[in-house]
């Protein structure tokens, strides 16, 4: 999808968006998945799952991620991340003209769950969701606070990340580790998983100020209250664990996010949330070891099954923020 020229210079912006065998005009329900930071779409295990449920399956590769991303461009780097609406507004019209009586289920992990839960909430204050026949969420580890010590999340960081950023946006806070995380997925490491290392190398992708600034603009609105208009479920670790270069040592548990915060600030998301913790699970749960990786599609089909037999529009009543 061509979105044209990079509001912060880079060139023109490109989206991709995959699907999983052709177009299905009588699918009743299909499902959009928004991959998160130092990622694209690959995991073709989820989406067979979401196919043998009965799901139209699609994936998006947002503009400079994955296949995404062209010449010249900063992978993933934004400095809004509301400039993310226009592809994901396309990605709902290419399925809804393909599958006219879809239902659609939006899925995001990590940075991909903040995105897409600021998206619907600014579809369903416009009055939207409905139109857009969005009726679910599923998030995966979504990153709704910054992990590390509270002084980052203090507010004279915040505001150094915002003079740091109106100066050099693209100056790098954070260069690529030496593995970790992404050592226990790679099957040419110690992980189960085939990807390509030019966009999901193994040590990340820099860290710049602009980007993370526009993350915690977006941790700030999501921890005032959101309401995303339709059910949804949150899946997580049941520990996080610290990043070391051991792959051994950090197989089971998020290496990524502080569960805790996950926690803390999921009834922020709005509507009716259920909130499963899988134990030993990795920061990205349908990639953990094939035990949790099990006991996650479990919880994830439990919850499916309720989605599929509720009346169709149902809309629960609201959740309330309980971050404090």
């Amino acid at each position: 999808m061509a979105l044209g020229a990079d509001p912060d210079g880079e060139g023109d912006l490109v989206a991709t968006l995959v699907r999983r065998g052709d177009p299905d005009a009588s699918a009743a329900h299909a499902v959009l998945l928004v991959h998160g930071f130092t990622d694209y779409f690959f995991n073709t295990e989820l989406a067979d799952h979401f196919a043998a449920r009965g799901f139209a399956f699609y994936a998006i590769d947002l503009h400079k991620c994955g296949r995404s991303r062209q010449e010249g461009q900063t992978p993933h780097f934004t400095t809004d991340l509301a400039r993310y609406d226009v592809e994901l507004n396309r990605a709902l019209g290419v399925i809804t003209a393909e599958s006219p009586a879809a239902e659609v289920l939006v899925y995001g992990h990590s940075a991909g769950g903040l995105i897409v839960s600021l998206w619907l909430d600014r579809l369903r204050s416009r009055g939207l969701t409905s139109r857009r026949r969005v009726s679910g969420l599923v998030l995966n580890s979504p990153w709704l606070d910054l992990q590390g010590p509270a002084l980052l999340r203090a507010a004279p960081t915040t505001a150094a990340l915002g003079a740091a950023s109106r100066l050099r946006n693209r100056l790098v806070v954070r260069s690529p580790n030496q593995g970790g995380y992404g050592t226990t997925l790679h099957r040419d490491y110690h992980g189960d998983f085939d990807y390509d290392l030019r966009w999901k190398p193994i040590g990340g992708f820099p860290v710049t100020v602009g980007w993370i600034r526009a993350i915690r603009r977006g941790h700030a609105k999501l921890q005032r209250g959101l309401d995303v208009g339709v059910p949804n479920l949150i899946l997580r670790s049941d520990r996080s664990v610290r990043e070391v270069s051991n792959p051994d040592a950090i197989q089971r548990g998020d290496a990524v996010l502080d569960v805790k915060q996950i926690a803390r600030w999921a009834g922020c998301i709005g509507n009716r949330t259920t909130i499963v913790p899988i134990v030993d699970a990795k920061h990205d749960v349908f990639l953990s070891l094939p035990g949790p990786r099990r006991a996650a599609y479990r919880e994830l089909d439990g919850w499916l099954d309720w989605y599929l037999r509720r009346p169709a529009r149902q809309m629960p009543d609201a959740a309330h923020c309980q971050g404090g």
